[in-house]
């Protein structure tokens, strides 16, 4: 949940002394992340440059979301352990569990998970965060990494940074591209006016974000599309898929209105699950050096909506 504020200008100023001059109890350091995270509007439009100029009488409207646990605790919740040594450990992610606690989120997460289930998660991502190096959305399954100690997290968290961590998905979307691969590179950054989408920018903002894809198997106006990240952005391949023509089958962010599923799965797809797998993920073992490759199989869901239409999961160059 969270609490809106809304107040008009009386004082010029820098976004984020201005935001913390017009909520009450705000640090300048708090609202400066809330700026970053994209819970200012100023004048209708979201601003999330904390130097930005504010003039007198613009309207400011502030999304404050209510404060989480201060620490995660530990749940026996099921969980996919794929491998784990003394150093790191591969989860399977189930669709529909959270990676870590949040603003309406405060439990029932990945991270309350590993708690109960590993002997030690590194600290690097602070008390709510514990041993997470990478996200995957709520929606989308299958395969992360988590670091046990904060060594393991620096060498782990370095590989994501360089484009060396090798991660493919399989994302079923409404719509076939017409050529048989290609890559979308574009810059993105939350939505001007929609703050839980993120969007392609016109290429001065936003961070980079490169989708390789791959055309894997067609059913009629739905087709499997192999996806590897050479960045890992927010709902990067949910954005890259939509603005191409090709929303993810149960995307409820970035679905288009007015397709209609084929009958075959309408009652298979839910409303809030974007089919995107995350099925393979190669990377080095952050201690030893040595190279590991780690795949996982569709959840029951996803497979049987592959299999209501026919589609294989052809393993190609782009996977």
């Amino acid at each position: 949940m969270t609490t809106r504020y809304e107040a008009l200008v009386s004082a010029k100023g820098r976004l984020d002394a201005v935001v913390a001059a017009s909520v009450p109890d705000l640090s300048r350091s708090r609202a400066a992340a809330l700026v970053k995270q994209g819970a200012v509007c100023v004048d209708g439009q979201v601003v999330s440059r904390v130097s930005t100029a504010v003039v007198v009488g613009s309207l400011l409207v502030v999304d404050v979301p209510d404060a989480v646990a201060d620490k995660a605790v530990a749940q026996d919740l099921p969980l996919d352990i794929v491998y784990q040594d003394d150093d790191m450990a591969i989860i399977n992610k189930a669709a529909g569990m959270v990676v870590h606690p949040a603003a309406g989120h405060p439990d029932g997460t990945l991270v309350n998970a590993l708690l109960h289930h590993l002997d030690g998660l590194s600290g690097i991502g602070g008390v709510a965060r514990p041993g997470i190096v990478h996200r995957l959305d709520r929606g989308t399954s299958g395969l992360l990494v988590v670091a046990k100690h904060d060594v393991a997290h620096h060498g782990l968290a370095a590989q994501f940074a360089d484009h060396s961590a090798n991660r493919r998905y399989w994302a079923l979307c409404q719509g076939v591209p017409k050529v048989a691969s290609g890559t979308v590179r574009t810059h993105v950054a939350r939505h001007p006016r929609d703050r839980v989408r993120w969007a392609s920018t016109d290429g001065q903002s936003g961070k980079l974000a490169v989708t390789h894809w791959e055309r894997l198997d067609v059913a009629g106006e739905i087709c499997l599309i192999g996806c590897r990240l050479e960045t890992g952005r927010t709902h990067q391949v949910r954005i890259h898929m939509t603005e191409s023509g090709w929303p993810l089958l149960g995307d409820p962010v970035y679905k288009r209105k007015g397709r209609r599923l084929p009958a075959s799965i309408r009652e298979l797809v839910a409303p809030n699950r974007p089919l995107l797998h995350a099925w393979r993920l190669a990377l080095t073992h952050p201690i030893s050096g040595e190279p590991l490759v780690f795949t996982a199989e569709p959840p029951p869901d996803y497979q049987a909506t592959l299999d209501a239409l026919g589609i294989e999961r052809r393993v190609k160059a782009n996977g």
